[in-house]
């Protein structure tokens, strides 16, 4: 019997009469199933949808090339999608660069401008740093806040009812107090972890004895080759693996961090694990993990796809590349170095979920701003970036 996958996929060749082992894509496999998701939001055709999500890959090192030739009025660059794919640069106001037409790995990648940003993002990044102690005592409901790469300002969600007057007069006078143009996002939803279930599933019960389903993440090793799997520090501290065949075994905890820009513990015992994640809701379809983005390599507008126990296979667009949850998520302040995803697909129980795009691992779900009606307003994620001191993504070879 042997215990595989970044999910702790249970593969028991040895005994036919329990779950078959999984069907195991390709990473190309893998980013077409990522692609027909995109060609039923979008509206286009399956080969336009691979096209796109092939420009969108390759066009990583040129948004780095792009951020260096306009760092000093740069706001934001984002993937848009509508009318028709491209990348948006904005900028603060000055001379109007021409639009173009960049070459990246052998793909054509348009690339447009507009001059229109009250601040660069860098600007807006600082401001958040230095207010966000200070946001929740100015604004009533306040649940967290992001720079809004659509103006270069800052973007601040709030509890709808919480505060009598217009959205615009709150604007306005947070404007003025920061200096930078503030939209408010008025949210019917509760802002909470995403408390607990799983890619691979893992249980366990909390510090009331209640008990909580969660996601796991990805394998990782440490620097003596040790492997773990990761999940969510919200979580239960003692967690037991439970496999779509039945399969159930105890994994220890080897650490967990659970403040500023974290939310993560990793847990031992899973055995002989591989680089893989379950690809469908049925856990019958896994893709391999060959590699990783950072989030700075991550723009406003990526597609980017999740499996979690309770949404299953989803994608959606990211939305926010710096956002600051409310401060009682993260035991103190919340760093901005959080990355919102539109809904609809987010839901409790996915907490730890991966979060990649084709076989590239772009991060690990915390939570979402849930409606009173069970749907999602965004979900937002830590970045692999931020893992643990030590602790590396296993990948295939």
């Amino acid at each position: 019997m042997r215990l595989c996958s970044a999910l702790l996929i249970c593969l028991f060749a040895a005994t036919p009469v329990l779950a078959a082992e999984p069907v195991r894509l390709s990473p190309e496999q893998a980013l077409a199933s990522d692609a027909d998701r995109y060609a039923a939001t979008f509206g286009v055709s399956g080969e336009e949808a691979q096209r796109r999500l092939d420009q969108q890959r390759a066009s990583t090192a040129l948004t780095d090339a792009l951020r260096v030739r306009y760092r000093e009025r740069l706001a934001s660059i984002s993937v848009v999608h509508r009318p028709d794919w491209h990348l948006l640069v904005r900028l603060t106001p000055g001379e109007q660069p021409a639009d173009t037409i960049e070459a990246a790995g052998g793909l054509q990648i348009p690339v447009r401008f507009t001059t229109d940003a009250a601040a660069t993002r860098i600007t807006g990044v600082r401001l958040l740093d230095q207010y966000r102690y200070l946001l929740p005592q100015l604004i009533q409901g306040y649940r967290g806040a992001g720079v809004d790469p659509r103006t270069g300002g800052l973007v601040v969600m709030q509890r709808p009812g919480s505060d009598a007057r217009a959205a615009s007069e709150v604007e306005t006078l947070l404007a003025a107090r920061l200096g930078l143009p503030v939209r408010v996002r008025r949210l019917d939803a509760v802002l909470v972890d995403s408390a607990a279930i799983g890619g691979g599933r893992v249980e366990g019960p909390n510090a009331e004895g209640r008990r909580f389903r969660c996601t796991t993440g990805f394998v990782v090793r440490d620097p003596a080759g040790k492997l773990g799997i990761t999940t969510a520090a919200h979580c239960p501290d003692t967690l037991h693996w439970r496999a779509p065949d039945g399969e159930e075994r105890l994994l220890p905890m080897l650490g967990a961090w659970g403040a500023a820009q974290n939310d993560m513990q990793i847990h031992g015992g899973i055995g002989p694990a591989e680089p893989l994640v379950f690809s469908d809701r049925d856990k019958k379809v896994v893709r391999p993990i060959t590699t990783w983005a950072t989030r700075p390599m991550t723009r406003p507008g990526d597609w980017l796809c999740l499996r979690g126990e309770s949404s299953g296979y989803a994608c959606s667009e990211v939305e926010l590349t710096d956002f600051a949850p409310p401060g009682d998520l993260c035991g103190g302040l919340c760093t901005s170095s959080w990355v919102t995803m539109r809904g609809p697909e987010c839901r409790r129980g996915d907490s730890g979920a991966p979060i990649f795009l084709g076989s590239v691992a772009y991060g690990t779900l915390k939570g979402g701003a849930y409606t009173a009606s069970g749907g999602c307003a965004f979900s937002y994620y830590q970045s692999v970036d931020y893992l643990p001191d030590g602790w590396r993504l296993l990948t295939a070879r």
